[in-house]
């Protein structure tokens, strides 16, 4: 009977162990819940505050356009009327010279003539013959035209009333507040030295034409745009690994000039290194960065590689190529498991590549499958993963890489079987001609 109690208390502690357990785990879950309702009340308070300034500045700065746009149109009709009224009035005010002219002389006539009616008997004779000939000098029959009031200008200002209706219905249709973007950020893939980003529609009835992706490092002020088109990935370059990036992304209809509220900012970073070519082999000249080589016109030939063996399987190893030159079948772009220093190309043993005529080499051997010619603005890409690790095999190999190389839409697959384990891979390049350049990310 003893025994059977112990046992029943053992398991009675041990349900209750669960259920403190049990308990605990559920009380975490709830201030995990919690959190969340915070970071969301947070988001739409901040949100709610910002749309506000937004909304209060624009329209502050609407009414200030329009009142200078109205002051400026009040300017130009005031100085019109100016130039109409003072080009009208002129020629009345050379009219009115000539008039008060007439009146003048008319009324020295007057005086001169009763001067002489009324005058001395014995020299009106002359006098009155002296008169007429003055009078009929003077031509009192000829007057000068005045216009009539049909003639004149007679100003007016003509307002459009349905300016007020047409503003109104424009004012009370502009500008709407969305309570959620019609895009959002949806994954972060780490590069070496960048970021893969993805973004995804959200808004069924959205029909976008264009994105636009904005960073920022840190907690700087000031998102920059990294990306304007119509993809909805992007690799976001010159990121420093161990870096907190925040990114947003917004778009816009078909047709539309205007943008879409931006999506809810997201960190991302990185932690792999960037790959960089290494220095000193002449015939290559390198950006700052490092991850841009140009064949440039030394005579020199040989492989450019990685300073180090940084691509790993289960990455992408990623070459662009910016610029081309002559074309040649030794050209190559691939990965190898050793630098061999002395070699012109890495069609060779323990190297994989492509040729810039699209011919693909597997340990030197050029396989029948072959690849699209390599263009100004060509992606090519290398992907592996471990597919055999043991004991040798009939095929001469411990160690088996699935490769898969792709280009311009089209890849190829095959295993790659090497003598030896290789955590890591260096990355390189050659080319005979001068003007080709590649970026490696």
């Amino acid at each position: 009977m003893e025994a059977d109690a112990e046992t029943e208390v053992l398991f009675l502690l041990q349900e209750a162990r669960e259920s403190i357990e049990a308990a605990r785990s559920y009380r975490r879950e709830l201030e995990q819940r919690l959190r969340g309702l915070h970071q969301a009340r947070k988001q739409i308070r901040e949100s709610a505050t910002l749309t506000r300034d937004v909304l209060e500045q624009h329209f502050n700065d609407l009414k200030g356009t329009l009142k200078k746009l109205l002051d400026e149109r009040l300017m130009s009709l005031l100085q019109e009327v100016d130039a109409i009224e003072q080009e009208s009035i002129k020629p009345l005010d050379e009219c009115q010279k000539l008039i008060e002219h007439g009146v003048s002389t008319a009324d020295d006539l007057l005086r001169e003539g009763e001067s002489v009616v009324h005058g001395d008997v014995g020299q009106q004779n002359e006098k009155l013959c002296i008169f007429t000939k003055k009078a009929l000098h003077i031509q009192l029959d000829s007057l000068p035209e005045v216009p009539s009031l049909v003639d004149v200008p007679c100003l007016s200002a003509q307002l459009d009333d349905c300016l007020l209706t047409i503003l109104k219905n424009q004012i009370f249709r502009h500008g709407t507040v969305a309570s959620r973007p019609p895009v959002q950020l949806e994954e972060f893939v780490e590069k070496p030295g960048g970021i893969l980003v993805r973004w995804c529609k959200v808004d069924e009835d959205f029909i976008p034409q264009d994105y636009r992706l904005q960073y920022r490092k840190g907690t700087a002020s000031h998102f920059e745009d990294v990306y304007v088109g119509s993809e909805t990935e992007f690799v976001v370059l010159h990121i420093d690994p161990n870096v907190d990036y925040q990114f947003r992304v917004c778009a816009r209809r078909d047709g539309r000039q205007e943008w879409s509220p931006w999506s809810v900012p997201q960190i991302g970073s990185t932690t792999l290194v960037p790959h960089e070519w290494t220095t000193g082999l002449e015939g290559y000249s390198l950006s700052s960065r490092r991850n841009i080589a140009l064949r440039n016109d030394s005579q020199s030939c040989g492989v450019l590689y990685s300073k180090a063996p940084t691509y790993f399987c289960g990455q992408t190893l990623t070459f662009r190529i910016e610029t081309v030159g002559q074309p040649d079948r030794r050209d190559s772009l691939g990965v190898c498991v050793e630098q061999q220093n002395g070699c012109d190309s890495l069609q060779r043993d323990k190297a994989v590549c492509i040729s810039t005529n699209g011919a693909v080499f597997v340990n030197g051997k050029e396989m029948t499958n072959q690849l699209p010619a390599v263009t100004s603005g060509s992606t090519v890409t290398f992907d592996m993963e471990v597919v055999h690790l043991g004991p040798s095999s009939n095929e001469g190999g411990s160690f088996k890489l699935r490769v898969t190389i792709s280009s311009n839409n089209r890849e190829v697959v095959f295993d790659w079987v090497l003598d030896q384990c290789c955590g890591s891979l260096y990355f390189g390049c050659s080319f005979s001609y001068p003007g080709w350049k590649v970026l490696v990310f």
